[in-house]
């Protein structure tokens, strides 16, 4: 079984920027994917990025290009997500996930429990 664990929510004015982490333990596969998805109030989940651990590639959705970047630390089997110029449109939990592979219209097998991202105008 793999758990993830996100942290670095919390509340920010528009314009500023936020930090998530996520750190995988367990019966981690030795190459896989880890991304983030994400929920706002009154809509559906949407996919926001991923990675791959071997190669490092990375994936965006369109509207998250230029202000959100993925990477990771593979020794610590972490992934962040750095957030800036945060709207408040990007007021939504975020869910870390994970899976042995990264694909397009991805549904991670693994995922955290959420941290809530509020963004304030």
């Amino acid at each position: 079984q793999v758990q993830l664990v996100e942290s670095g929510g919390g509340s920010v004015q528009a314009g500023g920027s936020l930090r998530l982490s996520c750190a995988a333990s367990g019966r981690v596969f030795s190459s896989y994917a880890m991304g983030w998805f994400r929920r706002a109030p009154g809509k559906e989940r949407e996919f926001v990025a991923a990675i791959t651990w071997s190669g490092g590639f990375t994936y965006y959705a369109d509207s998250m290009k230029g202000r959100f970047a993925i990477s990771r630390d593979s020794a610590k089997n972490t992934v962040y997500l750095t957030m800036n110029s945060l709207k408040p449109d990007d007021t939504a939990v975020y869910y870390c996930a994970l899976d042995r592979y990264y694909r397009s219209a991805w549904s991670p097998g693994y995922w955290g429990q959420g941290t809530q991202v509020t963004v304030s105008s």
